[in-house]
């Protein structure tokens, strides 16, 4: 039966295909190679055959060379390429040798490393070290050769990456590589390109790390940002304080020469090591190991919950600042780099307010306020890393008048409030988007802004129409998401909508429209990509708020409206464009990776190959947008850091499987897990804080954590739902072999959890019961794509029993989620009703029912 209906559903490749531009920037000729970070320039060479690009036959004959004696660091370099070289393509060759003594034989291929100031007279302790300038480098191939080229060190070691990619990404055979010709001229966007890692809730050990700084080289990220404290844990050795790593949980924790073998092994690879000590917040392993030192007295036992926790360090209690002075001079002569992370967020200032001592100490001091605190007690932390040749960072929370000049801040809070920072006259890294630890679409990362952009927030005109509404989302964990957004219909031109989160600066609507009862638009927030699903009727909002992958249910009420004669609302957005001065306080950004959810046992998968994405943000022209470009990139380097970097992203899922399936399932295992995705944003969180106790107590070994951020295969399904206007018109030459292969997939699991569920007693009972909805969901993905390609709508009657179906397969599973049934449930909205106003106006456009801004209702109608 299912396979009978797929084969109806692989009759779309008879159809007629329309043609599909590429859009916002992307590369247009194929024989482009998929490099990831994408060169600022890269010009193909046509060899002397017409339309041939292919000039180069790299093997082992091929002669690596040096036209300048190389530095330690450069040679270590290309040893490393050549080790690559032999597992990437089985290419082995001979040790780097000068090049002035190659015999002038013109057979003979050379492969020429030229580094400039090999006498860099950089400081590379300093924030001036990490220039674009220094990281520029030039890349050509032709008859002749490969040469590689820069004035400085980092750059070479760039080059060296590039060129290692276009190596792993060619379809040659082992023993040798055919590279195109080409030419590349290269550099960074932004100098502070940043891979935050939490060793503090999870440990993870060095050879773990090692590999990760590695996946930061190659994706030319040049920051390794350490957080090696919280409230869970201390994580480095201290003489000073000993018991703060011998309370460290499991006894984990980083020997002094383990921290110098790690800051060595980045320097290495073109990367800075910045530790982030957490003062004066998330300080429970402090107050474990050393309450006196706390605000308010203890015992405090070992944290192991995850959260804001109370403990804070006593601004008023001289031995804070003793303690401050040692731990910072340890870390000063750990770390060389010029700048120390101090965390600085999320401080709750009970304890402080209720400390005697502290207030007395606020009345001397004439701090008024607990904010005013906390800058008084950064001032003294400035200070004593002044003492030491350190600059302070810290996070957004910093941010207080007063704060030191020299101090940077890095914002987990977005594009507008890094404006804020550039504007007081700090710099600034942004990493609100780039949390790798909440599972995300790739996409969504990229389209991350990292300059502040303006943005059309103008209010309703005279002659439009509009509704204004209030909604509140409750979460289990936290305070419901709130707010208003109006939607407004102009007299002339398409739809737009504003939305207002509470507390959130305006930002406009996309996609605003009404599919039959239910208005839609999307927007990106600091949840991830939040797609809404609402029926408005009379005063009264229900619906859904699709956050990342998973559902919120907002209920709400009408505000106020034009058809009410209502004043029309304003939106307040006073921010004045950056000055180029203040822009270029803007250094950059850094991947965020939090360890709740994160282990040894599967970091790779977490972070990698997404981490590319947000590189590539980090690195590439800003202009450079298109997501169909990225993705059809992410899979191909995702092959090659296995290979070239040893990643481990795919041992690590397939690991996760053999736990959980018998070795006979094992195909099967992956066959179901492909149609899966974690949980996104922190929904998994949230429902641990419901069902378990939100804690390091809590497994991971369940299936959710062993699946990638999101459903590759699935990909070009939601695509295209995605883009989907009216049915039978949308199948591209790009769209169509895409979404066949999604198909396929379904196909394929369907199959997979029949197997698995005749071997029910072999597998957790969590893996049977989503088995068991992923068969549904192929069913549905069959019957709906089937009838959208055939523009046939369903019965009244057939429709009701089709949602009936989708309806328990919506929302969270065993913190999964199943990806298609969004899709699903988008193109049955638009087959449905899309026809029907076809019906109504007697046109197949469609038009009417795209043309609604304003949701139909008895007492509200807008035609």
């Amino acid at each position: 039966m299912i396979k009978n209906t797929l084969t109806g559903l692989l009759a779309l490749a008879c159809l007629p295909l329309a043609k599909a531009e590429t859009a916002n920037h992307a590369p247009h000729d194929p024989r482009i190679p998929a490099l990831i970070p994408y060169p600022q320039q890269v010009e193909l060479q046509v060899g002397l055959e017409r339309n041939q690009s292919s000039a180069l036959r790299l093997d082992q004959s091929t002669r690596l060379c040096f036209t300048i004696p190389p530095t330690p660091r450069v040679s270590a370099a290309s040893a490393r390429f050549r080790e690559r070289l032999v597992r990437q393509q089985d290419i082995q060759l001979d040790a780097a040798t000068d090049c002035s003594t190659l015999t002038d034989d013109s057979a003979l291929t050379r492969l020429v490393l030229t580094v400039e100031n090999t006498a860099d007279d950089h400081d590379e302790t300093t924030l001036a070290a990490l220039d674009t300038k220094r990281e520029s480098y030039h890349l050509r191939i032709n008859t002749d050769g490969v040469q590689v080229s820069a004035k400085n060190e980092p750059g070479l070691l760039h080059g060296l990456q590039t060129l290692s990619q276009l190596i792993g990404i060619s379809d040659s055979k082992p023993g040798y590589s055919e590279l195109p010709a080409l030419k590349i001229l290269d550099y960074p966007r932004f100098r502070w390109r940043g891979l935050m890692l939490d060793s503090a809730r999870h440990f993870f050990s060095v050879d773990t790390i090692k590999r990760q700084l590695d996946g930061m080289a190659a994706s030319k990220l040049n920051v390794f940002h350490w957080h090696l404290t919280d409230d869970q844990g201390w994580r480095l050795e201290s003489k000073a304080y000993p018991r703060l790593h011998e309370t460290a949980p499991g006894g984990d924790y980083y020997s002094r020469e383990q921290v110098r073998e790690i800051v060595r092994y980045a320097r290495d690879r073109g990367i800075v090591v910045v530790p982030e000590i957490d003062m004066p917040g998330h300080a429970s392993a402090i107050a474990h190991a050393y309450p006196e030192l706390i605000s308010a007295p203890g015992p405090y036992p070992p944290e192991d919950r995850w959260g804001v926790h109370k403990p804070l360090l006593n601004p008023a209690d001289p031995a804070v600042y003793e303690f401050a002075e040692k731990i910072l001079a340890e870390v000063a002569d750990l770390f060389p780099f010029e700048y120390v992370h101090i965390g600085g967020d999320e401080v709750d200032p009970a304890q402080w307010l209720n400390n005697p001592q502290i207030r007395e100490y606020m009345n001397q001091h004439q701090l008024t306020d607990s904010r005013a605190l906390h800058n008084d007690f950064n001032h003294r932390l400035a200070e004593i890393l002044a003492r030491h040749g350190r600059k302070m960072i810290g996070w957004d929370e910093i941010l207080h008048p007063g704060l030191a000049p020299s101090a940077a801040v890095q914002s987990w809070r977005g594009p507008d409030a890094l404006g804020d920072i550039a504007r007081a006259g700090h710099f600034g890294i942004l990493s609100t988007g780039f949390y790798l630890d909440q599972p995300q679409y790739a996409g969504y990362h990229y389209r991350n802004n990292i300059l502040p952009r303006p943005t059309d927030v103008t209010a309703p005109r005279a002659g439009a129409q509009w509704q204004t509404w209030a909604f509140s989302a409750p979460r289990k964990r936290g305070s419901a998401v709130s707010g208003h957004f109006t939607l407004i219909k102009p007299e002339t031109g398409p739809a737009r909508g504003i939305m207002v989160f509470a507390g959130k600066r305006p930002q406009p609507l996309n996609n605003v429209s009404q599919i039959g009862p239910y208005t839609t638009f999307s927007l990106d927030t600091w949840m991830g990509p939040l797609t809404a699903r609402l029926q408005l009727q009379k005063n009264t909002l229900e619906g859904e708020f699709l956050v990342g992958n998973a559902p919120y249910h907002p209920s709400g009420h009408l505000l106020a409206s034009s058809a009410n004669e209502d004043t029309a609302p304003t939106f307040t957005d006073t921010d004045t464009p950056l000055t180029s001065a203040q822009a270029d306080r803007i250094l950059g950004g850094e991947v965020a990776l939090w360890s709740e959810m994160v282990t040894e046992q599967n970091i790779d998968v977490k972070l990698w190959p997404r981490a590319f994405a947000v590189a590539e943000r980090l690195w590439s022209n800003g202009e450079l947008r298109n997501e169909d470009f990225l993705y059809r990139r992410l899979h191909t380097i995702s092959d090659w850091t296995q290979t070239a970097t040893g990643l481990q992203h795919r041992q690590q899922q397939s690991a996760a499987l053999e736990q959980l399936f018998p070795d006979p399932l094992l195909p099967q295992a992956r066959e179901l897990a492909a149609v899966l995705e974690p949980a996104h944003y922190y929904h998994r969180h949230h429902e641990k804080s419901a069902s378990e106790t939100y804690s390091r107590r809590d497994p991971l070994d369940r299936l959710a954590d062993s699946l990638p951020a999101e459903s590759v295969a699935l990909g070009p399904l939601r695509l295209f739902a995605g883009q989907s206007k009216l049915p039978g018109n949308e199948i591209t030459d790009e769209t169509h072999p895409a979404l066949e292969s999604s198909l396929m997939q379904l196909w394929k699991s369907h199959r997979a959890a029949s197997t698995i569920l005749q071997s029910r007693n072999t597998v957790p009972a969590e893996v049977t019961s989503i088995a068991k909805l992923a068969q549904q969901q192929s069913e549905l993905a069959f019957l709906v794509v089937e009838r959208y390609l055939d523009t046939t709508p369903f019965s009244p009657t057939e429709e009701v029993a089709l949602r009936n179906r989708l309806q328990p397969l919506k929302g969270i599973h065993h913190e999964m989620i199943l990806p298609a049934v969004p899709a699903l449930e988008r193109l049955l909205d638009h087959l449905q009703h899309s026809s029907a106003d076809r019906s109504n106006t007697g046109s197949g456009t469609g038009s009417k029912s795209a043309a609604r801004a304003i949701p139909q209702g008895k007492e509200h109608e807008h035609d």
